[in-house]
């Protein structure tokens, strides 16, 4: 990965004018940028160079899918002064009834103020606010929201508390793994006829009080999750696009005459 073209600029677009910690950051850019999977909905594989990712999700003020997310976070934490940022896959956990699922979600371990921390900004608008110690069983209370990390054989488990009891967030073996194998994990997530991600629209935001998540293709849910536990309503189809504006952040989607939805990137010399 290159490091960032314009620090400044990524600094502005989570609403940081003077970072003074990584878990600042971690925490701005994951409650502003939004989690979207519109390119590969549309039959596009997302581009992961830093100069593309800069362009869709600073510039364009668009959202991403975790291989974005992170790939810019890893970026971003260079460009501040991180020496060691490796990235890893994991096999997501969350509705899959113990059936293995393939290594299509990307996360981040690195090191800073003598400590090694796990960094995700991009699980689906339901994951971590801040950095997580990479230690076995040690609790992180973040918010009220409380994360851990388990080991489970030779993998390691996030797991969140939820609705009483842990949950499996997604297992993953904290090897660092090389850009090309992010780059096949991203195009299998990116074109596989039964990925979700396009087959439907799988969008999120995450807050400081509450995880925000939207599922659409012919019919829509939105589900929200809170500290007091979650709900999940429907949505009519042609008020999705008022949702992704009033709720996730994102003023451009339509939905079209085949009820298909779409965004509209805005110019390249948008400000």
């Amino acid at each position: 990965m290159s490091s960032l073209k314009d620090l400044a600029a990524y600094l502005a677009r989570i609403n940081v004018v003077s970072p003074t910690s990584f878990a600042q950051v971690h925490r701005a850019h994951a409650t502003t940028i939004p989690f979207e999977n519109f390119d590969s909905y549309s039959g596009t594989v997302p581009s992961l160079d830093t100069v593309s990712l800069e362009k869709k999700m600073v510039a364009l003020e668009r959202g991403g899918y975790c291989f974005e997310h992170n790939l810019l976070f890893q970026a971003a934490l260079e460009a501040l002064g991180v020496d060691e940022v490796v990235p890893m896959l994991a096999r997501v956990r969350v509705g899959a009834n113990g059936e293995p699922r393939p290594l299509n979600h990307l996360l981040l371990r690195f090191i800073a103020d003598g400590m090694t921390w796990l960094a995700d900004v991009g699980f689906g608008g339901t994951g971590l606010l801040d950095p997580l110690p990479f230690e076995p069983d040690r609790v992180s209370v973040q918010s009220g929201w409380q994360y851990r990390l388990v080991r489970e054989g030779k993998e390691f488990v996030l797991q969140a508390w939820q609705d009483g009891s842990w949950t499996d967030f997604y297992g993953f073996v904290p090897e660092p793994v090389d850009m090309v194998d992010i780059e096949v994990a991203n195009w299998f997530t990116a074109t596989h006829p039964q990925s979700p991600f396009v087959t439907g629209i799988f969008a999120g935001a995450r807050r400081v009080d509450r995880c925000l998540s939207l599922l659409a293709s012919d019919t829509a849910t939105i589900i929200e999750r809170t500290l007091d536990g979650s709900t999940a309503a429907p949505v009519p189809l042609a008020e999705v696009p008022m949702v992704f504006r009033t709720r996730l952040g994102l003023d451009n989607v339509s939905l079209d005459p085949n009820n298909r939805f779409t965004i509209d990137d805005r110019p390249d010399d948008a400000t």
